[in-house]
């Protein structure tokens, strides 16, 4: 894919790392008050009947997302379902900023996905880039201490991130790649609260299900009905959800998937800052290191897709 970065592309890829990083400092306060699968389903819940309004008729039998449900379905397990669901579930054991720093090897994953299955190229650029992002990831498991990589055992949080991480880079790559035979109908494509439907709708039953399970098979759960939960849940559905997947949806389509994944990388940015603020977890000199390695990489990336 050839693209070419401009400033209203680089505006729309910026602006969900900056959300997404909000959400990560909201889960992290919202770990007392809601389980975490419950809570990315009072997310997608909201988002539904924000939605409505705006595209209640993708819903109707005579509409085309019943001839693409499948691959609808598909779309909200990973992106609504799946992802952020793993990302709560992480900010039980691990702060917003780690969660965050370990969320920059997307780029990993998109190239490695990209390259697998849909027949992506990676150039050296890329390549170089990339290799910046993992010695951003390890220096922020290892603690900015390359030592512990001789014993090194993630936190169960970690694990979380990096598979979250996966489903996303594989959801973004999803959304510009649909089956070559079945195109995504025009009518949910180019309406971004049509898409959004399709998408939302089975991944609040995912959601559903999954929080189902959560309260079935895990004990001592406690749900707080108090004013901060509504809060965040309305700052959760609004900003991070429509305005972020908004803007994510169209920069990808713009600059691809590989692209994207490197601006993701500026979340952790965020994080810091907003993590200090709000929650007094200020970053250490190992993050310090570790965004200038995040920064190098999107800088050679960037680069390279611009010269093309």
């Amino acid at each position: 894919m050839t693209t070419r970065l401009n400033f209203s592309t680089a505006l729309l890829l910026s602006t969900p790392p900056l959300l997404w990083a909000s959400n990560s400092v909201v889960g992290r306060l919202m770990t007392t008050h809601v389980p975490p699968i419950t809570f990315n389903f009072l997310r997608w819940a909201v988002v539904l009947v924000l939605l409505m309004p705006l595209a209640a008729w993708v819903l109707r039998p005579n509409s085309p997302f019943w001839s693409h449900w499948r691959r609808m379905s598909l779309l909200g397990l990973l992106g609504m379902g799946s992802y952020n669901a793993l990302q709560y579930m992480a900010l039980k054991t691990s702060t917003p900023l780690n969660v965050t720093l370990v969320g920059v090897s997307m780029p990993i994953f998109m190239l490695g996905l990209g390259r697998l299955f849909f027949g992506a190229t990676i150039s050296k650029p890329q390549a170089f880039g990339v290799l910046f992002s993992i010695s951003g990831v390890l220096t922020v498991l290892t603690r900015g201490d390359w030592q512990q990589l001789l014993h090194f055992r993630l936190v169960f949080g970690d694990v979380l991130m990096l598979l979250a991480t996966a489903i996303w880079s594989w959801y973004s790559w999803l959304l510009i790649k649909p089956p070559t035979d079945r195109p995504d109908p025009p009518a949910l494509r180019q309406n971004w609260a049509a898409w959004l439907m399709a998408q939302v709708a089975p991944g609040v039953m995912w959601s559903g299900l999954f929080t189902g399970a959560e309260w079935t098979l895990t004990s001592e759960l406690k749900l707080h009905w108090d004013w901060p939960l509504w809060v965040a849940s309305a700052y959760v559905a609004l900003g991070p959800s429509l305005v972020a997947y908004f803007c994510w949806g169209k920069g990808v389509s713009n600059a691809g998937p590989q692209m994207a994944g490197f601006f993701f990388n500026l979340t952790p940015l965020f994080a810091a800052l907003l993590s200090g603020a709000i929650l007094g977890e200020w970053p250490k000199a190992y993050h310090a290191v570790a965004f200038a390695l995040i920064v190098g990489g999107i800088v050679v990336s960037s680069r390279a897709i611009n010269t093309r």
